[in-house]
């Protein structure tokens, strides 16, 4: 199936290296996905009765979307490329992505949302882990 990323990866004038063009384009799509459903969790958990008690749910969230929005911006560029910062970039996103599907997946059981958003998390540290193995 081709989306947006794939079709710009392939529009790239420029050689990408030895990267893994899969991986790569699974990566940025599900760190899109992951910044948008910590965007909608985060503002789902402040419409909820307990707001109180998902104030790290909603602070974790948040970096979880901002580090995810990043990772994204940074793997579509690739003039320039500095695999170091790209691996460090890559360790930093999963380990939030791990942190945030941790956190909402304590909230799972009341809270639909927090189930999504776990979820959407273990993908996207997934598809980081699986780029970082690729990198060498």
């Amino acid at each position: 199936m081709t989306t947006a990323v794939k079709d710009m990866l392939t529009a790239y004038p420029g050689d990408l290296g030895s990267v893994d063009r899969e991986k790569l384009s699974r990566c940025i799509e599900e760190c899109l996905a992951c910044a948008q459903a910590c965007t909608a969790c985060a503002d789902a958990c402040m419409s909820e009765r307990e707001v109180g008690e998902l104030t790290k749910c909603i602070r974790t969230d948040m970096d979880c979307a901002d580090i995810c929005g990043t990772t994204a911006a940074v793997l579509s560029r690739h003039t320039g490329y500095d695999a170091d910062i790209t691996r460090v970039l890559l360790q930093a996103c999963a380990t939030v992505c791990k942190a945030c599907g941790d956190e909402c997946g304590q909230h799972a059981g009341r809270h639909e949302h927090c189930r999504v958003c776990a979820e959407v998390c273990r993908r996207c540290e997934q598809a980081c882990n699986d780029l970082i193995a690729s990198l060498g």
